[in-house]
């Protein structure tokens, strides 16, 4: 195991590889009803979503969508991917893909970890203040979600009410990110990036606030493994 820069004489990393950073900081959101919710503003349902659920698990689904551009260039259908969240306000997590490939994109609350099982081979990062004004921050980062992003409602479709979040800061990759809720709980995300892709996420099977070992989080470099940091 070797643990030094990325540098060009390690192996390229594969289009899922880049796939799963570009949505490491995405993640999570819910689907577990909360009661007197159904006159609540989508704003008024999220926040209170942020300031109760400490932790959750789940499901998740998650389709990449080429914009207008890629599609008239002759890209493929939407890829599809699925797998596994589990998260702990501030800053920890474990987003497992299952489906196409299998990948895992995890932090202790410090560092990063992305492990791609067929390489063998995990990337590392500070956390750091990382989280700030990108996606991950709304889910599981704090509640002080208007320093970095200017939420206001973006009207009802599919059953949810939605809110569209645009960070303030203007050096992130993320145009802005659409968050659906209903009775209380996002079950749904759209994330448009700066060149108008979208990745749109949907939530099953989730549990607020389950039990949580304290060491969960933590993240174990499997045998043998590369270990490269950025």
């Amino acid at each position: 195991m070797s643990n030094q820069k990325n540098t060009p004489q390690f192996k390229k990393l594969p289009d899922h590889i880049s796939s799963g950073k570009y949505v490491a900081a995405m993640l999570l959101a819910c689907a577990l009803a909360l009661p007197g919710f159904a006159e609540a503003s989508a704003l008024e349902q999220f926040k209170a979503f942020v300031t109760a659920t400490k932790a959750a698990k789940g499901e998740f689904t998650q389709h990449l969508i080429a914009n207008d551009a890629a599609t008239k260039s002759g890209a493929k259908a939407p890829k599809i991917s699925s797998g596994t969240f589990v998260f702990a306000r501030p800053g920890q997590f474990i987003w497992i893909y299952q489906k196409p490939y299998e990948q895992t994109l995890q932090s202790d609350g410090t560092q990063v970890y992305i492990y791609d099982k067929d390489l063998n081979q995990v990337t590392t990062k500070k956390l750091g203040n990382a989280l700030g004004s990108s996606p991950a921050a709304i889910l599981f980062g704090s509640n002080d979600l208007e320093q970095n992003f200017v939420l206001k409602e973006d009207g009802a479709k599919d059953g949810l009410e939605w809110l569209l979040a645009t960070p303030k800061a203007k050096d992130t990759t993320f145009d802005h990110i659409r968050i659906g809720l209903r009775n209380g709980v996002p079950e749904a995300m759209e994330l448009t990036d700066s060149f108008g892709q979208t990745s749109a996420l949907t939530f099953t099977k989730f549990e607020k606030n389950p039990s949580i070992a304290t060491d969960q989080f933590k993240f174990v470099v499997p045998k043998g493994a590369d270990v490269l940091s950025q």
